[in-house]
């Protein structure tokens, strides 16, 4: 891809949109990769079910798909002119946002009784998308990939919508993993930059902190107001950019709505209440800008309604969104675990043990791992203070603290396990 434009013709005919805003992140002799969304892709290719690509605004999706797995269908075998890519966001494609058009426009490219791929960008832009979709899977041989920066309104209706068919595939900005294994360097720099500015994949193009700076403001200011505000009608704008400042500042720090609702009011919004401080908080995490993590009660077996903990799609959005104050390691360092849990595929809960809290439960369909996140134990009164959640679970699971020590011990008290951030995040087996 060069200048935003395929090499090599994805499909022929009169109007054929081209994605053309896809950022190119490529150097002279490599590229980003993201070997694990392309994993996922190659795992579902030729499936009778559309693959959904969500994800925050700018984290990757559209280059994983145009370019990314593109280039895989070429490497395999597949005529590039049985590839067919519509970018919804383009103005060249206004007006194929229509059920009609979008269904015929596709309709006529398609050559032949042979397999085509089909690649929809920012789907959601098309209202009532759910009918073509499903028309094109029903009438015409083809393989459908669509994405989408909604989450409710690409998450939640998936069964719905699309009657079952639809997987989705969640992309999430850069891993440390993704960003030091294309940045490269000293490991140390590169986490101190990755911590700061952050994994949207455009910011490794950007070599002066001023222009990283700008990138992500401007990243803040469209992603909010186009993702989130503009499409729940919000209009007490000062509120809802209150909110994403306070949950900015407290990453890994219980929310409540109520909480937030009586201080909101005592620093002048009077007519804020807890249940649009409620409605705002669904918003934001329906944006990908937040994610949820509920706390589980361990001696009763059931979720908490209140005291929740939100954390950010992105380091760098959000210290940006602070002016790059309060860059507390040991906040920054959890933050980062939870996603690189959600990542890997795990769902990600607070742990009630009785008074004390622990940091993650990680579950996958086959494991659960009990997590403490810290960014030092060398003090003995913190290792206590941290090991502690841990006792009295005796359920065998494996009970893990990440921490930034450079201590050669991995094998802690009761066969507790230590395990450096840089261990975890740079092996995707660590685990």
């Amino acid at each position: 891809m060069k200048g935003g434009v395929l090499k090599k013709p994805l499909s022929t005919g009169k109007t054929v949109c081209l994605i053309l805003f896809a950022l190119r992140i490529c150097k002279e002799t490599s590229m980003i990769r993201r070997d694990l969304y392309l994993n996922r892709l190659i795992d579902y290719k030729d499936k009778d079910i559309i693959k959904i690509i969500t994800g925050v605004r700018r984290c990757g999706k559209s280059y994983l798909l145009f370019e990314i797995f593109y280039k895989y269908l070429l490497e395999v075998g597949v005529d590039g002119r049985h590839v067919i890519a519509l970018n919804l966001e383009s103005g060249k494609c206004k007006s194929l946002r229509s059920n009609d058009e979008l269904y015929k426009h596709i309709g006529n490219l398609i050559r032949d009784k042979e397999k085509h791929y089909v690649f929809i960008d920012e789907i959601q832009l098309v209202s009532g998308f759910e009918e073509v979709v499903n028309s094109l899977k029903a009438d015409f041989n083809c393989d459908l990939y669509i994405t989408g920066s909604n989450s409710r309104f690409l998450s939640s209706d998936i069964n719905t919508r699309l009657r079952g068919r639809g997987v989705e595939i969640r992309v999430h900005p850069l891993s440390f993993k993704e960003y030091y294994d294309y940045m490269g360097g000293e490991v140390r720099v590169a986490f101190s930059d990755y911590v700061r500015y952050g994994g949207m994949p455009y910011v490794c193009e950007l070599d002066k902190d001023y222009e990283k700076v700008e990138y992500l403001k401007m990243l803040n200011d469209t992603v909010a107001s186009r993702d989130v505000i503009e499409r729940n009608n919000i209009r007490n704008e000062g509120v809802f950019d209150a909110l994403l400042q306070l949950l900015s500042s407290q990453i890994g720090s219980y929310v409540s709505p109520n909480k937030i609702s009586s201080t909101f009011k005592s620093n002048g919004f009077k007519k804020t209440d807890n249940e649009t401080i409620s409605a705002y908080l669904s918003f934001i995490c329906d944006g990908f800008l937040f994610y949820k993590a509920q706390r589980f009660d361990m001696k009763g077996k059931e979720y908490l309604k209140t005291q929740n903990k939100y954390y950010c799609c992105d380091l760098g959005l959000r210290n940006q969104r602070l002016n790059f104050r309060q860059m507390e390691l040991t906040y920054i360092l959890e933050n980062l675990v939870y996603l690189e849990l959600l990542r890997r595929g795990f769902s990600v809960d607070i742990g009630k043990n009785q008074d004390k809290e622990i940091d993650f439960i990680a579950r996958s369909h086959q494991d659960l791992i009990y997590i403490q996140v810290s960014f030092s134990i060398e003090e003995p009164s913190v290792r206590q203070r941290e090991l502690s959640a841990f006792r009295g679970i005796d359920d065998g699971y494996r009970k893990i603290i990440i921490t930034a020590d450079a201590n050669p011990l991995t094998i802690l008290e009761k066969g507790y396990r230590m395990m450096n951030v840089y261990d975890f995040l740079l092996d995707e087996n660590s685990l």
